[in-house]
């Protein structure tokens, strides 16, 4: 059996027995600790997943040690500008001991289905009723408004007559009167050219 925890930001798998280094818990050697945001359960076949936490679940450990990883060298660097920082770290962790793994879930699971329908109230299907018995109300509303629309007299349309055609523009008039008379002249100066 193991579950998936979350704690500082992070997310664990743990089995029972097993030592885990978590993000520093404040606490004291040997006090409990308690992880409620439980991910998800395996149990050989049957597995439960949270949406995106399981309710009923727990996972119960206690601090074994209080301590600090190892250094590392956080160093940086901007070449050509004469800048440079070098700075050491050791981050905080806790382990722990993890005692037990406890899913609720599977204990109602295992009750006899006798006892899990009579926890079931029945106040909603009443409620339901009720709603069924106001809508025929609604429909009878919306037939009398139906019948009052239906004895309004309807209003006559008054028809238009389509509006005449606009008389032609000046412009449009002075561009239909002109011919092509210039080819005329210029067959009269030719002849009179020949004949001089």
């Amino acid at each position: 059996m193991y579950a998936v925890v979350t704690s500082g930001g992070k997310q664990y798998k743990v089995e029972e027995g097993e030592t885990l280094k978590v993000e520093k818990i404040p606490g004291d050697v040997g006090s409990s600790v308690k992880f409620d945001r439980v991910l998800m359960i395996a149990d050989g076949d049957t597995v439960s997943i949270g949406q995106p936490v399981l309710d009923d679940a727990l996972v119960e450990g206690h601090i074994v040690e209080q301590g600090k990883s190892k250094k590392i060298i956080v160093f940086k660097y901007k070449r050509r500008k004469r800048y440079r920082r070098k700075h050491g770290h050791r981050q905080q962790y806790t382990a722990v001991k993890i005692d037990s793994i406890q899913a609720k879930a599977e204990t109602e699971a295992k009750k006899p289905a006798a006892e899990v329908e009579a926890k079931k109230p029945e106040a909603p299907k009443a409620e339901v009723k009720k709603k069924a018995a106001k809508k025929p109300e609604v429909k009878a509303e919306a037939k009398k408004k139906e019948t009052k629309k239906a004895v309004k007299p309807k209003a006559k349309k008054i028809e238009t007559k389509p509006k005449a055609k606009k008389a032609d523009t000046k412009k449009g008039a002075a561009k239909k009167t002109t011919a092509k008379k210039p080819a005329a002249k210029k067959t009269a100066t030719k002849s009179k050219k020949k004949t001089d």
